[in-house]
């Protein structure tokens, strides 16, 4: 094996882009104002406008577990909880911080494809305005799911509907937002300010960038956004997301986004096109092995195929990836910005020698 070799466990293991590393070093010139006052986050603010409407407003933090937390804070109220499916990342990846650190109930719903549904989200939305059970204030979405699969506009906004209806705010953790542009081929701001998300994480780490998020209020002109925008900075500050030399996480996302996201998208294309070929051969060594079988589709960057147990232990000494559901055996396969063809031929032809 080669040194490093490019695996398929997450698209964090990717390098960063050679952009993001360039807009660094720009960003590494004199001194600047610290804790967001200098010029490089002002050109940010005007960056987030383009990308999610006149009255959105941004604020970068480190990783995608703070970006959560500081918008669910701003979200609900202290007896307030969050509507999620059961596979969501904050419910599952984040180490309880959005209880731990939020202080939030999480209600849960499941669900085979990751995707929430209006009916399951109103199965949540009951007792309201009785003391014994915590009360929904936000329903959160991931776009694209932790199950690979896609929402589509009308998905998104039906869920916002219901959202509002019922005097709660939708939260979309978008630490794959780009995969999900790229896929749906529509902008930030059609799956999102226009289809009624009052909140967005917005990734940049898995799409190149070396340390850098941003939670986004989508219209600080109503006043709910206002309120939301407002209280963005103090939680920053107390979540411990507040960086001193904000400018160079700031240069990160102005590299990947500037010019309609042209960067992330042309990296989320490739690896959403990776994942595409990597499905297909999947698919065709399922229909000839009935030990192997692909249940979900790959909608975006993420294969789930399930696998026999003596399967994945071969692979896994030739290429990292993670075990999803350890009883039914699926897998997760990742594709990142940098994967390759060769890489994704590579894995097919290791799994029908392990066959």
């Amino acid at each position: 094996m080669t040194k490093n070799p490019r695996g398929f466990a997450s698209d964090n293991y990717a390098g960063i882009h050679p952009a993001v590393l360039e807009a660094i070093t720009q960003a590494n010139e004199g001194h600047e104002v610290a804790y967001g006052e200098d010029s490089v986050t002002a050109e940010f603010d005007a960056l987030v406008r383009e990308l999610f409407g006149p009255n959105a407003q941004g604020f970068p933090v480190f990783n995608g577990t703070g970006a959560n937390v500081v918008a669910l804070q701003a979200a609900t109220k202290r007896w307030e909880a969050v509507i999620c499916v059961e596979s969501a990342h904050i419910n599952v990846d984040e180490g309880g911080a959005p209880e731990k650190m939020a202080g939030l109930k999480l209600w849960t719903v499941p669900t085979s494809d990751g995707k929430l549904t209006v009916e399951l989200a109103a199965s949540q939305i009951f007792d309201m305005g009785v003391v014994h059970r915590a009360q929904p204030g936000v329903i959160s979405i991931t776009q694209t799911t932790e199950m690979g699969t896609l929402y589509q506009i009308d998905e998104i906004r039906a869920l916002a509907d219901l959202a509002h209806e019922n005097g709660l705010l939708l939260h979309l953790d978008g630490a794959r937002i780009s995969n999900a542009a790229a896929a749906l081929g529509k902008s930030f701001k059609e799956f999102t300010t226009d289809a009624g998300v009052d909140l967005v994480s917005m990734g940049g780490t898995k799409i190149g960038a070396l340390a850098a998020e941003a939670v986004i209020v989508t219209d600080t002109s109503s006043a709910r956004g206002k309120a939301l925008a407002e209280a963005m900075p103090f939680l920053r500050k107390t979540s411990m997301q507040l960086s001193s030399k904000m400018r160079f996480m700031s240069a990160q996302l102005i590299a990947l986004f500037e010019n309609n996201a042209a960067v992330a998208i042309e990296n989320a294309t490739r690896a959403n096109s990776m994942a595409k070929l990597l499905y297909e051969g999947v698919v065709k060594i399922a229909a000839e092995n009935a030990s192997v079988s692909v249940e979900n589709p790959a909608e975006a960057n993420a294969v789930f195929p399930v696998l026999p147990k003596e399967i994945t232990q071969r692979l896994q000494q030739q290429y990292r990836f993670y075990v999803w559901n350890q009883e039914t055996g699926q897998v997760r396969w990742m594709c990142s910005w940098d994967t390759t063809e060769d890489d994704v031929l590579g894995i097919l032809a290791a799994l029908k020698a392990a066959l």
